[in-house]
């Protein structure tokens, strides 16, 4: 529920800027930019705002940290090293799967296909981004009843053939409909996740348990646009990345579930 709760703060903030970034490129576009000067201002207020983060950052006290000492050992695991890699490994998958479809690809494909304007895409982006944040509430509670695993997997397998679906939409409000429904189990495993990994290593591992599967996400993610790229200059492949990552995140669902069902308690 902690984590549940984090990431609820999150997906707001992130719906609020998704928000806002729309309003700012629309209003840019309206005051005579054009091009690339009207998405300057955002770029600019994202880039003021990372700083802004860094010295925050920067603020945090050494209390955060966990009581136990770090375990003196490579990647600070020891014990849970070898289920640590196996859950990066996935979790490398299924970031790798994520990025075929990141937000800036769909907001592209739906300009691509439906020529839908900056603030229409900012709308769509807030709902979708709250959607997912309000479901994690709900997958705490799926998860107090059907365990942590059962969660991450038997809600992320029915979003992603709602993924397989968005493509095959004939019109905006049906692609946008089906991305809401997406939404609203599509994040139930973020939550899940998270809780699963400290769950399984000893609480002197977590931060470091935390900090190798995240890096594997973001290593398996930022593999993925250059392919993305070339599916979008090409038109008839422009929706074949809904469909790789669709079907890379079933095969990531049904793996994870193969390799630690026997282990869900």
């Amino acid at each position: 529920m902690v984590f549940a709760w984090y990431n609820l703060v999150g997906s707001i903030s992130a719906a609020l800027g998704a928000f806002c970034g729309g309003a700012a490129a629309e209003a840019s576009e309206a005051a005579g930019a054009d091009g690339s000067d009207i998405y300057r201002p955002t770029v600019l207020a994202y880039a003021a705002m990372g700083f802004l983060l860094s010295a925050l950052f920067l603020l945090l006290s050494r209390r955060i940290e966990t009581s136990d000492p770090p375990h003196a050992s490579p990647l600070g695991l020891h014990r849970s090293r070898k289920i640590v890699l196996k859950l990066a490994s996935l979790f490398a998958l299924d970031a790798f799967a994520g990025g075929f479809i990141m937000d800036s690809v769909v907001a592209y494909w739906l300009v691509l296909k439906f020529e839908t304007d900056m603030l229409a895409l900012g709308g769509i982006f807030f709902w979708t981004n709250l959607f997912g944040g309000l479901s994690g509430l709900a997958a705490a509670r799926l998860a107090e009843r059907f365990g942590l695993l059962n969660t991450m997997v038997f809600t992320h397998l029915p979003s992603n053939v709602l993924l397989l679906l968005v493509p095959l939409m004939p019109t905006l409000p049906w692609a946008v409909a089906v991305l809401l429904l997406r939404c609203c189990i599509s994040q139930m495993d973020i939550p899940t996740r998270q809780a699963y990994v400290i769950s399984v290593v000893d609480p002197d591992e977590r931060s470091a348990a935390s900090g190798v599967t995240m890096v594997a996400r973001s290593l398996g993610a930022g593999l993925a646009p250059a392919l993305v790229g070339a599916m979008l200059a090409e038109p008839s492949l422009r929706s074949l990345p809904f469909f790789v990552a669709g079907g890379l995140k079933i095969v990531y669902d049904l793996w994870l579930y193969r390799e630690f069902r026997k282990s869900e308690t």
